[in-house]
């Protein structure tokens, strides 16, 4: 199953909003600089869904706010 997100790095509160099926707004403290951001972002987003972190895999968007990422079991 593949989820698009939008990963706003930076911000003040972290949270994960819903914003359509299979889209997610991700905002999350961690700076955008050595994947730090992307890191937070799966943990945040893998909490969120309720599975385990690493069964969330970055397959797109390494440098780009917008990602996909992909549940792998």
């Amino acid at each position: 199953m593949k989820i698009s997100a939008l990963v706003k790095p930076g911000s003040r509160k972290e949270n994960v909003e819903k914003t359509g099926d299979g889209c997610f707004t991700v905002k999350v403290n961690a700076p955008a600089k050595d994947g730090k951001a992307n890191r937070r972002a799966a943990q945040l987003l893998a909490e969120h869904l309720g599975i385990p972190k690493n069964s969330l895999i970055l397959k797109r968007g390494v440098s780009s706010k917008q990602k996909i990422f992909e549940i792998c079991e």
